[in-house]
């Protein structure tokens, strides 16, 4: 799904967020102010599972997924504002990254354990702690590679307006389209996380939570 390099170059766009989106539309304020401690909470809880997971990979990793266990990329996140996103390693290392926003994935670097992780999501788990952290959000529209979504401010209409809010680990987008590559369909995934955007509230938290619990259980995508 993502592309294995541990480089972080902390840069932002500069030109500041349009927050039209957010003025004209903004969801009610009590789920507002419930979003963010859910948010936490539902992490604190998952944080026991995560060591569990963590401890089990650091075991297995030396015979079928050999490498560091954590896994770094610079991520697009609230205001375009870059940030670290951390995952468990699901493909092998290189030095550089060559793939461009319209290539498809390099799947033949993806590992035999990091193909049972990618189809499981146990890959996500980590990003637990960029929602504790704050740069995250349990649900909302997902980050991209922070080089590649550069471009995408720049030709996709609404991208910029699709970071008024924090990012998620799940999203309307995912549920409703999968994995996205290239130009044409960031621009259907932008409708889709702006649509998330303007009628954000707990019936459409609580949906996309219940399809992505089904998501996982079902081992739906890549």
């Amino acid at each position: 799904m993502f592309d294995q390099t541990n480089t972080f170059e902390p840069q932002i766009v500069t030109k500041p967020v349009d927050l039209a989106v957010k003025k004209n539309a903004s969801p009610h304020w009590f789920f507002l102010a419930c979003k963010r401690p859910f948010d936490i909470l539902f992490c604190i809880v998952l944080f026991p599972i995560f060591l569990v997971v963590a401890l089990a990979l650091l075991i297995a990793n030396p015979f079928l997924n050999q490498g560091p266990l954590f896994y770094f990329q610079p991520r697009m996140g609230k205001n375009c504002r870059a940030f670290r996103l951390v995952k468990f390693r699901s493909m092998r290392c290189t030095d550089k990254l060559s793939r461009s926003s319209n290539d498809p994935l390099e799947t033949d670097r993806i590992t035999p354990l990091g193909r049972f992780m990618r189809k499981s999501r146990i890959d996500e788990l980590p990003q637990i702690l960029n929602v504790l952290a704050g740069d995250m959000s349990l649900i909302g529209p997902r980050p991209d590679y922070f080089h590649h979504a550069r471009r995408f401010v720049q030709s996709v209409p609404g991208y910029r307006e699709r970071h008024t809010v924090r990012p998620g680990i799940s999203g309307l987008a995912q549920i409703e389209l999968g994995y996205i590559e290239g130009h044409d369909a960031t621009e259907r995934k932008v409708k889709s996380d702006l649509h998330y955007i303007r009628n954000a509230g707990f019936r459409m938290e609580m949906w996309i939570f219940w399809k992505t619990i089904l998501t996982v259980l079902l081992r739906r995508g890549s």
